[in-house]
C-alpha cells in the first residue's frame, strides 16, 4: 500500500460508514482522494480532515448514484481536472429491508442502479487508462449477503452476487495488464446502513467496525486478492452455508431475516 503514497484515489460513497473509513486509510497511506456521495457537506468535512490530517491533496464532487448520468459526470469531473485515478473505490450502495412486494418499486430500481449499473459504468469508464498504464486498482464493495439467496433482503443481495461475480470475472481478465480487482465482503457492519435499509439491529448481529472492514479490503487488494471476506465468523459462515442444500440455507435465512408482525 506504499506505492500508493501520492497517487490519486477515487472513493463512491464516502460520507459515511467504510467509505468514509476507505477515505481516512488512504490518506493516511499519502494517496489523494477524489471523494464523491449525495452530501456534499459531510464530504466538505472529510476533506478538511484528511487534508489537515496527512497533508494530501481531496476533491469533492457530490453526485447521487441513483442517477444513471452520474457516473460520466464524476469522469468527466476527474477529466476536467486532469486528475488520474490510480485507485477505484465502488463503495456506494444501500438495501432495503422488508417483503419484496411491500417495497416501493422506484426504491429497488434505485438499488440496482446504485449497485449494479453505477458500478459496471465506472469500472468501464476508468479502467482503459489503468490498463493503458499497466498500473491501477478496483476494489468493489460485495457482501456477505452475495454468496446466498436473502429473503426480505432479496433484490440488494442479488445486487451483491452480481457485484462479486463481476468483480472476480474482471480481476483475471486484466491481471495480465497490471491491474488488481478485488471484492470485499463484509457482513454486518457499524455503518448507516440498516436504518437506511430499514432494518432492525437484532437481524444485524455482531458488527465490525468500518475501520476494520475498510484495513482488510485495502489489504487485499494491494495483495491481489480477486476476492476476500472480512471477519473470521463471517468466513465460517459463507463456508458453511457451502455445504448446505441452497434450499435449506434460504429457509434459515428466511425465519432470521421475517419481520416481525
Amino acid at each position: 500500500m506504499e506505492d500508493w503514497r501520492g497517487k490519486w484515489a477515487l472513493v463512491t460513497g464516502g460520507s459515511s460508514g467504510i467509505g468514509w473509513a476507505f477515505a481516512e486509510q488512504l490518506a493516511a497511506r499519502g494517496a489523494n482522494l477524489v471523494l464523491t456521495a449525495r452530501r456534499a457537506d459531510r464530504l466538505a468535512q472529510l476533506a478538511d480532515d484528511v487534508t489537515s490530517r496527512y497533508k494530501v491533496q481531496a476533491r469533492i464532487f457530490a453526485a447521487d448514484l441513483a442517477r444513471p448520468q452520474a457516473p460520466a459526470e464524476i469522469f468527466r469531473f476527474t477529466e476536467q481536472k486532469r486528475i488520474p485515478i490510480e485507485l477505484l473505490i465502488n463503495n456506494a450502495g444501500f438495501g432495503a429491508y422488508g417483503e419484496f412486494r411491500k417495497v416501493e418499486a422506484a426504491r429497488l430500481l434505485d438499488m440496482v442502479q446504485v449497485n449494479v449499473a453505477s458500478v459496471v459504468h465506472l469500472t468501464h469508464l476508468f479502467l482503459p487508462a489503468m490498463v493503458e498504464r499497466r498500473s491501477g486498482y478496483v476494489l468493489i464493495v460485495a457482501s456477505t449477503a452475495a454468496f446466498q439467496p436473502v429473503p426480505y433482503i432479496s433484490t440488494y443481495a442479488a445486487t451483491k452476487g452480481f457485484d462479486l461475480l463481476f468483480a472476480e470475472g474482471i480481476a483475471e481478465e486484466v491481471r495480465r495488464y497490471g491491474v488488481r480487482v478485488c471484492a470485499l465482503c463484509p457482513g454486518s457492519t457499524v455503518s448507516e446502513f440498516h436504518e437506511v435499509a430499514g432494518q432492525p439491529l437484532h437481524i444485524a448481529g455482531p458488527q465490525e467496525p468500518n475501520e476494520k472492514v475498510a484495513r482488510v479490503g485495502l489489504r487485499a487488494l494491494a495483495g491481489g486478492k480477486p476476492r476476500v471476506i472480512s471477519g473470521t465468523r463471517n468466513w465460517l459462515t459463507v463456508e458453511a452455508q457451502r455445504l448446505a442444500p441452497r434450499r435449506l440455507v434460504t429457509r434459515v435465512a428466511a425465519r432470521m431475516f421475517m419481520p416481525q408482525q
